[in-house]
């Protein structure tokens, strides 16, 4: 497989280099959009200036609308070669409307910049435009086919575009996932399975001081069932049972009929997965309170994957990172979930995490590394360039 000479890639790197401020620039436009999962103009607007973009590289566009979130945005180019990748990120970022106002972009001494998505995953979606732009403007064709999905709802499960991504994914033999960075240098090549769960409780009202014995209180029969969800978790073996939102009641004065659990449920493994599920639903199931009935709906959301059938794409990015002069590293199967969990459960070998070094993420401290944005854009560069060999030599 032919690699990058020493003098190669560091007109690579001074080419990013180079780029770096229209990097930032572009950066800065799109983390001062509110895009919110539930916040569709913003995301909307966030994925129309990146369509806009790979059109003007010869992208074929294609919008799948969706009334409740953002549009699935499709960006595909044939290009004649062998291998087909498939580039998953999104638009939506956990901040609601009215955030930017108070947290806009800003960057800390040229090392850090700051802003609601600017790691998850708004510097991702720059640097592999920056990428493709890179690589089609110097006649690159070595691929079968680029496609470029922007999902509208990662953050809240990817619930409206799963099926989008799984039907991408069967048409993909490769899946490069934009997700920030860790720490380090990090690359991710497994996670664990991910589950939304709702726990609800019907009981019967009445007044608690006149007739406090007639009414059945939902509040109390989840309140009883909390603490035993909880004590599923075992986090060192990445196992998580959170109750997150607690819902319940209309008064003080009245015993609640209604209350609701919305639960997190993490778990390395999909046969552990389906053994906390078991268990969840039968504390759902136990009678705490006479006359209070519970249902629960939901499941598990992502699928978990396993490092298996990444190596070979791993040993890639990591033979290109050390040409470049950086080193990357596995980081350990993580219970954060992706889109890349979809690709990879079906076994796509995919690469996850492969956006610029961000640091605490989904918090108001969030930061991303700005000079990462010219390395990881160069491996980036570098993987897309290489992959159509690495498929040449494993047919």
């Amino acid at each position: 497989m032919t690699s990058i000479t020493t003098e190669t890639g560091s007109a690579l790197l001074d080419h990013f280099n180079a780029r770096l401020p229209d990097m930032r620039a572009l950066l800065e436009r799109l983390v001062n959009i509110d895009s919110g999962s539930h916040d569709k103009q913003g995301v909307d607007a966030v994925s129309s200036i990146l369509a806009e973009r790979l059109a003007g590289l010869g992208f074929a566009i294609e919008r799948k609308p969706n009334a409740a979130v953002g549009d699935f945005v499709v960006a595909r180019k044939s290009l004649g070669g062998a291998g087909r990748v498939l580039i998953l990120g999104h638009a939506d970022t956990v901040w609601p409307a009215g955030t930017v106002a108070h947290w806009p972009y800003q960057e800390r001494d040229d090392d850090l910049a700051t802003g609601p998505g600017v790691g998850d995953m708004k510097s991702g979606l720059v640097i592999a435009l920056f990428a493709l732009e890179h690589l089609l403007e110097n006649g690159f064709d070595a691929l079968e086919s680029i496609t470029y999905a922007i999902v509208p709802d990662e953050e809240i499960g990817s619930v409206n575009s799963r099926a989008h991504i799984e039907a991408l994914a069967r048409d993909a033999d490769y899946a490069l996932v934009l997700e920030p960075g860790r720490p380090g240098n990090g690359i991710t090549t497994a996670r664990g399975a991910l589950g939304n769960l709702f726990m609800h409780a019907h009981g019967c009202t009445a007044h608690c001081a006149v007739n406090f014995k007639s009414g059945a209180s939902a509040v109390r029969a989840l309140a009883m069932k909390v603490a035993d969800l909880e004590a599923l978790s075992e986090p060192e073996d990445g196992t998580v049972v959170n109750v997150g939102v607690f819902e319940g009641g209309v008064a003080k004065q009245v015993v609640p009929a209604e209350a609701m659990l919305n639960i997190d449920v993490r778990a390395r493994t999909q046969e552990r997965a389906q053994a906390l599920l078991d268990r969840i639903t039968a504390i759902a199931q136990r009678q705490d309170v006479e006359r209070v009935q519970v249902e629960i709906r939901g499941g598990m959301t992502r699928p978990a994957f396993t490092p298996d059938n990444n190596r070979t794409l791993y040993a890639l990015a990591r033979d290109i990172s050390g040409e470049l002069g950086f080193d990357i590293h596995e980081v350990p199967p993580t219970a954060g979930g992706s889109d890349g969990n979809f690709p990879a459960a079906m076994g796509v070998p995919t690469l996850d995490s492969l956006g610029p070094v961000s640091h605490d993420i989904c918090s108001l401290q969030e930061t991303m590394e700005i000079q990462t944005m010219v390395t990881r854009g160069a491996m980036l560069h570098e993987i897309i360039r290489r992959i159509s060999q690495l498929h040449s030599n494993t047919l």
